[in-house]
């Protein structure tokens, strides 16, 4: 730890933070209708409240799919990204922030009146599913998936589900949370069903691009410290519970 006078100019002019993430993780992270190019909710939220303190600030961008956002990230064109679950191939490319900032239970969603028997991931083996394109579920889910099972990548969760309301596919990979609040967005939400066994449940980090510039030991440790902050005194899931109520009373 050193001092630098109050004049002196940083080395690097990261007092604004460019971060994206998944524009199609309602209540955790949405576009924003009233702002375009933006993106709102529980996780952009909350990094404003660990930043500002901080004196830094944070925009927080709608730059396509999020297959693009890590593609981005990984040219480190954005400072972070606000919510990825650990993978090694991101780990590649991306620096992680210690605690999580929840963990998030991911379900087989089906249409009602066509649930299957699941215990376990070979029970999907011969159904066709569908999910975001470049969405991961954990890794040992995700290689178990590429080698067994048919799941076709979609750039929006919408199609997704319908896709399985007409038949095309059998199920929907889909967070728990996320779904609940997306079908009740679109106003089916008595049309599907998640089956009651988890495929995975995986903690949803913030982590910063390993090529941003921003990206100093120092200033993680400093987010770091005020995010076990706020996910110990229970913030998180104050501000899901506000952002549900948000993003299902705009439908």
């Amino acid at each position: 730890m050193f001092l630098v006078p109050a004049n002196a100019e940083p080395e690097t002019p990261c007092n604004t933070l460019t971060v994206s993430g998944n524009p199609e993780y309602p209540p955790l992270l949405w576009r924003d209708e009233q702002h375009p190019g933006s993106l709102v909710g529980a996780v952009p939220a909350l990094l404003r409240e660990i930043t500002e303190p901080l004196g830094v600030n944070v925009e927080v961008r709608d730059i396509g799919s999020w297959a693009r956002v890590q593609h981005l990230a990984r040219q480190g064109e954005i400072d972070m990204v606000a919510g990825a679950f650990i993978t090694s191939e991101r780990i590649g490319y991306m620096d992680y922030l210690l605690p999580p900032i929840t963990h998030l239970p991911t379900a087989v969603w089906v249409p009602k009146g066509r649930e299957f028997v699941y215990r376990h991931w070979p029970d999907l083996a011969g159904k066709r599913g569908s999910t975001l394109i470049n969405n991961s579920f954990g890794q040992n889910f995700d290689r178990y998936a590429e080698q067994n099972l048919r799941i076709e990548g979609v750039r929006s969760i919408e199609q997704s589900f319908q896709m399985a309301r007409v038949g095309r596919v059998d199920y929907v990979l889909y967070e728990v949370l996320q779904g609940e609040v997306k079908l009740e967005y679109m106003g089916i939400a008595d049309e599907f069903v998640p089956l009651q066994t988890p495929v995975s449940r995986e903690g949803l980090f913030f982590t910063f691009a390993k090529a941003s510039p921003c990206n100093s030991f120092e200033l993680r440790e400093r987010i770091a410290e005020r995010l076990y902050e706020l996910v110990d005194s229970g913030r998180v899931d104050e501000l899901v519970r506000q952002f549900k109520a948000i993003y299902t009373g705009a439908g």
